[in-house]
C-alpha cells in the first residue's frame, strides 16, 4: 500500500499557486464549449497557459492584446517587440511562432490543390490573411495557377516598406511563363490595415494584366489584403 508523505510537525503545506484551479476552469470550459465561445483574451490566455506553464498569464494575455490589437496580431508580431514584455522569453516567443505557423500551414492546406482555387474563394481570403494581414511592411506575391485554374506555386515577388513594395510587370510574366501558368492571382497587404486600393495600384494591375493578354494569362484579381477586410480589384470592377 502507498504511503501518503506528511509535512514535518510545525511545517504548513505550501499552497499550490492560485491560478491552478483558474487554467482547470478554462480547459474545462473549452472542452464544454470550443474556442469559438472564447473572447481573444481567453483564447489567448488558454494559449499561453501552454507555453507558459508556471505562470499566471491572464494579465499578460490582456496587456499582449492592449498593444498589438487582436490576437492573430499578437502571433504576428515580431520576436523583438514580442521579447518587450516580461514573462515572454526566447524560448516562448518561437512557441508562439510554432502556433503563427501551424495556422498558416492550416489555412493553406484549406486551399485543396486539385481543385479550382476560384471555387473556394473563402478559403482563399483566409490564406491571404493569415499569412499577409498583420505584417508591417508591404507584401507582393503571386499565386500562378494552370489552365483548370488550379494552383501551381504561391510566391513572395517583392517586399517594400511600410507603404510601398516595387513591382516589375515584367518579372510578374516572366515568371509566370517559367512556371507555365496561364493565370494568376496577384495579392499584396496594406499594412496601415486599410485595404482600399490606389491609384498606383490599379496602374499597375491593368500594366501586368495588357502585357499578359496576348500571351494567354489572365490576371483573375488583384486582391488587397489589410486589418481590416480585404478588397479585390474584380470585385470592385477597377480590372
Amino acid at each position: 500500500m502507498a504511503k501518503t508523505t506528511k509535512p514535518a510537525a510545525g511545517l504548513a503545506e505550501t499552497p499550490l499557486p492560485h491560478y491552478l484551479g483558474h487554467r482547470e476552469r478554462v480547459r474545462e470550459r473549452f472542452q464544454r464549449v470550443g474556442g469559438d465561445a472564447f473572447t481573444d483574451a481567453e483564447l489567448l490566455e488558454i494559449l499561453l497557459h501552454a507555453v507558459i506553464p508556471r505562470r499566471d498569464t491572464k494579465e499578460l494575455a490582456k496587456s499582449l492584446l492592449a498593444r498589438f490589437g487582436t490576437f492573430s496580431g499578437v502571433l504576428s508580431a515580431p520576436p523583438e517587440r514580442l521579447n518587450e514584455f516580461s514573462g515572454l522569453g526566447e524560448i516562448t516567443i518561437s512557441n508562439l511562432k510554432v502556433v503563427q505557423a501551424a495556422a498558416q500551414r492550416y489555412a493553406r492546406d484549406r486551399i485543396v490543390p486539385d481543385m479550382p482555387i476560384l471555387a473556394s474563394w473563402s478559403a482563399l481570403i483566409d490564406y491571404c490573411r493569415s499569412q499577409m494581414a498583420f505584417e508591417g511592411i508591404e507584401q507582393f506575391r503571386i499565386l500562378f495557377l494552370d489552365k483548370k485554374n488550379r494552383l501551381i506555386a504561391d510566391e513572395v515577388q517583392q517586399t517594400g516598406t511600410i507603404d510601398h513594395t516595387p513591382v516589375y510587370p515584367r518579372e510578374v510574366i516572366k515568371r509566370s511563363l517559367e512556371l507555365s501558368a496561364t493565370a494568376v492571382i496577384l495579392v499584396h497587404n496594406h499594412p496601415s490595415g486599410d485595404p482600399a486600393p490606389s491609384t498606383a495600384d490599379v496602374q499597375m494591375t491593368r500594366a501586368i494584366a495588357d502585357i499578359a493578354k496576348p500571351l494567354g494569362i489572365t490576371v483573375h484579381d488583384h486582391i488587397i489584403i489589410g486589418k481590416s477586410g480585404h478588397a479585390s480589384l474584380r470585385g470592385l470592377k477597377l480590372i
